[in-house]
């Protein structure tokens, strides 16, 4: 570890920032120190408030990811620039403090990788919670496997490396593991794990079994102990449901793993005029989003939204205004956006 300078040697302005500096790294919030505590996640994930920011393809691609709002033609710089505005705006428009973001082989393994990086930066310098999830291909390879494990374990090789110091990073092995057994995904989530045993298990997301859709199996496994466990959940699942049987729905497939829960999809159109303040009961729609918000609310679960925002997507909460080069947000629906903060722990309920 390289010494730290003689305070003798130092203006006092200086002085003044080592200190600050020493007591963020003790607490465990600087950027670059390891977290002041590697301990298994407490009761409870509401410090988890979010949206996932997507490639206009539902992340899904066979070569470089694009984020809405993004091109891969730009270098660093301009990737760290328009990702401070769209993350400023995720949450000046919704109170948001976490961003989820794909990654795959082709991004990270490559060139383009410098300019990606500009993302998760901007946003952890931001103070923003960044969870990086691995997703698959397209055609053929969109079958619940991971593509190819010879690209996929250098992948994280990188990824790990460049911030397993950044407390505000989080890592989820993949998403949606649908092809595989629960046992067989959970294996995998093991030996993730045990590859990288420098990362704090609280910093590590273990998607639910099959499309993220129940997190029991791998709650129950001891290997898998001290992680944060990814929970997805949409109401497009059932043609209708009611109120309580949506709560009923979620409550089954969370078990007692709520204090170590976070639903880091979950979502239903935003831009078709659907009013979700207003209790619907003829509306499977508002149903869902209404029982899953009072429902991560109740059990002081984290949520991230599918998708914060995602060009041409009916689900997108946000939706891109201003010059590309300096790139804003605008909500697209406030009702849904009131939600998300209910179920954050703001606003007020539903009246019937």
């Amino acid at each position: 570890m390289r010494k730290t300078p003689a305070a003798s040697r130092l203006t006092p302005r200086l002085r003044a920032a080592f200190v600050a500096l020493a007591i963020t790294a003790i607490s465990g919030a600087t950027l670059t120190g390891t977290p002041a505590s590697a301990t298994a996640p407490s009761t409870g994930t509401t410090q988890f408030k979010g949206v996932n920011w997507a490639d206009p393809r539902d992340n899904f691609a066979d070569d470089l990811l694009q984020l809405s709002g993004l091109s891969t033609t730009d270098g660093y710089a301009k990737t760290y620039a328009k990702t401070s505005r769209i993350i400023a705006a995720f949450r000046t428009n919704l109170g948001a403090n976490t961003v989820r973001l794909p990654i795959n082989p082709y991004t990270v393994n490559g060139a383009y990788w410098k300019s990606y990086r500009g993302v998760v930066d901007a946003a952890s310098a931001q103070g923003f919670k960044v969870i990086v999830s691995y997703w698959e291909g397209t055609g053929a390879q969109k079958d619940g496997y991971i593509d190819d494990e010879t690209t996929y374990w250098p992948m994280w090789n990188t990824v790990v490396k460049a911030y397993k110091h950044n407390p505000l990073v989080y890592f989820e092995p993949m998403n949606e593991p649908h092809g595989y057994t629960d046992t067989e995904w959970a294996d995998i989530a093991a030996k993730w794990l045990a590859t990288y045993p420098s990362v704090p298990r609280n910093r590590v997301f273990v998607s639910g079994a099959g499309y993220n859709d129940h997190v029991t199996s791998v709650c129950a496994d001891p290997r898998l102990k001290g992680t944060y466990l990814s929970l997805h959940h949409y109401g497009f699942w059932k043609s209708y449901a009611t109120y309580d049987e949506w709560v009923a729905d979620l409550k089954e497939r969370i078990g007692d793993c709520a204090g170590r829960t976070v639903a880091d999809e979950f979502g239903a159109p935003m831009t078709t005029g659907l009013d979700y303040n207003k209790a619907t009961p003829d509306d499977n729609f508002v149903n869902f989003i209404q029982a899953v918000t009072d429902t991560f609310r109740e059990l002081k679960m984290g949520s991230v939204y599918w998708p914060g925002l995602r060009t041409d997507d009916t689900y997108s909460i946000q939706t891109l205004t201003g010059p590309v080069a300096r790139p804003w947000l605008a909500t697209t629906n406030q009702s849904g956006a009131d939600r998300l903060a209910w179920a954050w722990g703001r606003g007020k309920p539903v009246k019937p």
